[in-house]
């Protein structure tokens, strides 16, 4: 079931021309609420529909809240995805949280159900999804992981909308204090400051990630068609975004 709601208790603002409609999947994860709180900041951007299945707790002019609880069947959702220009899915959980049926299940599963979806509403639409390095679309890989985000990388791909974004971010640093999923993620965070430093394309800030998803997106970087970003190239990324536009 799903509920439709706009979370400032008004009427959302209509994007004037130049604005996209940007649409988040997974705004109560890390990434994707580092994706929303740029994306209601953003210019570029007219409103933001976000589809999850805990209410954020914050309202926006910009902001439509969507509770949607079983992304197996997205179908109720063909309204609030119809007529977007970009979308960013976040959703996804962490190996070893969920069996390796559930995490294919969240990972394959939900991304082809969202996107089916998507495509019927918003054919134009341009796709940034958070997938991860290593990620196997041949499906030889040994890790779980890496074969299934392969597999929803591949059906995004047959989609056919007009822009993909592959994300492949290494370790994504949280910024902010949480509580560590597992142990190894436990250990990343405390030595983050030292590994920055000696592997700087093995690492990257939740927040910048979201803003490069974000941006992409909005922005329509690149010809029709796909571009995978792995962490070295989401990093080049965002220190172009961080660096001053050249004066005449």
């Amino acid at each position: 079931m799903s509920a439709l709601s706009n979370a400032s208790g008004s009427s959302m603002s209509v994007p004037t021309a130049g604005q996209a409609r940007l649409v988040i999947i997974g705004a109560t994860g890390m990434v994707g609420g580092y994706a929303l709180r740029y994306a209601l900041e953003n210019a570029a951007v007219g409103s933001v529909t976000a589809i999850g299945r805990r209410k954020l707790g914050i309202s926006h002019p910009k902001l439509n809240e969507v509770l949607h609880r079983d992304f197996a069947d997205c179908s109720a959702l063909s309204e609030a995805l119809s007529g977007q220009d970009a979308a960013v899915f976040c959703l996804g959980a962490y190996t070893g949280a969920v069996t390796d049926a559930e995490l294919r299940t969240i990972t394959v599963d939900y991304t082809i159900e969202f996107a089916r979806v998507l495509r019927g509403g918003s054919p134009n639409v341009a796709f940034s999804f958070l997938s991860g390095s290593g990620a196997d679309p041949t499906g030889r890989s040994r890790m779980p992981f890496a074969r299934h985000k392969g597999e929803a990388e591949n059906a995004l791909l047959a989609a056919a909308f007009p822009h993909v974004y592959l994300f492949r971010p290494a370790y994504i640093y949280p910024v902010e204090p949480r509580k560590e999923p597992n142990f190894s993620y436990h250990l990343l965070r405390g030595i983050y400051p030292a590994f920055r430093v000696l592997f700087p394309n093995r690492v990257i800030r939740a927040d910048d990630l979201a803003r490069a998803m974000v941006d992409v997106a909005v922005r329509r970087t690149g010809e029709r068609g796909s571009l995978v970003f792995e962490n070295r190239d989401i990093r080049a990324m965002v220190d172009s975004l961080h660096t001053p536009a050249a004066v005449d």
